[in-house]
């Protein structure tokens, strides 16, 4: 059954690739990523991965709440590990696996534990995102469209977050010694990511309605979440896509900026392998026991 929905998400994937490029002129797209400034291009990289910076500090404080104590090296390498595990082994163990599993064995702090500090840390990184996806659609192009949309984005925004600190407070009672630095963490990320897209969008010579791609970029990163194909790749190229042809524009640089996006954090992710010291055949082993002790319980 796991065998098979690695497939099909591979599958979805690679269709949702082909049918966007199916849809754009590839000469042009070609074209647009060729003449990229690579300073900006570098600039992207530098941003991105201050996102992921702070993102392991952010977990590392969810973490001490079950009473594992890390350094900040210490969780900045396991978070790289992480990445790694999740995008170049997406069918394996995963990196939220890998993290469990590790941690379990050396602080033995409970497995329900720490599923709940991995996907409280997911949780904040998504409300941000609907937070800032929210705000920036009321000042694109895309507000034009929809009042009912409009409507939705306000409410959006207006209760993404006292929602979620109260399911925080309900659901996660345990993790809440941190609450405002993981949550100011958890925006600051998405804050990161968004200052990553806009230096590619720099990079690519877009010089106006940067909040179009800026919203579109958010809505993408909201839709590669859903566990629906690989690292996102293909759904968020579809979204920028039909986004683009709503408002009337020409795809082929949102679907640039969308590929620059994932070879950054190809390259990112990549740096995990520095970090992996176990082979990953016992690791595999050991989280598929965490899988099944986890579903048991």
């Amino acid at each position: 059954m796991k065998k098979l929905k690695i497939f099909i998400k591979i599958a979805l994937s690679l269709a949702l690739l082909l049918f966007v490029l199916l849809q754009i002129d590839t000469k042009k797209l070609l074209q647009i990523v060729q003449r990229s400034d690579p300073l900006w291009l570098i600039g992207a990289f530098i941003l991105f991965n201050l996102s992921k910076i702070v993102s392991s500090v952010r977990l590392n404080y969810y973490f001490k709440d079950i009473g594992v104590v890390l350094s900040e090296l210490e969780a900045l390498r396991l978070y790289y590990v992480g990445m790694f595990y999740n995008l170049f082994l997406p069918g394996g163990i995963g990196g939220d696996g890998y993290k469990i599993y590790l941690l379990q064995n050396r602080h033995k702090c409970g497995y329900k534990n720490l599923v709940a500090a991995t996907l409280l840390d997911r949780l904040s990184g998504l409300v941000a995102l609907l937070f800032l996806a929210a705000l920036l659609w009321l000042e694109s192009s895309f507000a034009k469209f929809s009042e009912l949309l409009n409507l939705l984005a306000i409410a959006t925004a207006l209760l993404a977050y006292p929602v979620f600190l109260i399911l925080h407070k309900k659901l996660f009672a345990k993790f809440m010694t941190y609450i405002v630095a993981t949550t100011l963490l958890g925006l600051l990320v998405q804050l990161l990511q968004v200052a990553s897209a806009y230096a590619i969008l720099k990079a690519l010579h877009v010089q106006s309605e940067m909040v179009d791609y800026l919203t579109l970029f958010l809505i993408s990163s909201i839709v590669a979440v859903l566990p629906l194909t690989i690292g996102g790749v293909g759904a968020r190229e579809f979204t920028f896509l039909y986004g683009l042809k709503i408002i009337g524009k020409e795809p082929s640089v949102g679907i640039a900026m969308s590929f620059l996006f994932f070879l950054i954090t190809l390259l990112s992710s990549a740096i995990g392998i520095l970090f992996v010291h176990k082979p990953l055949r016992e690791v595999t082993k050991s989280v598929q026991k965490i899988d099944s002790t986890t579903q048991k319980s």
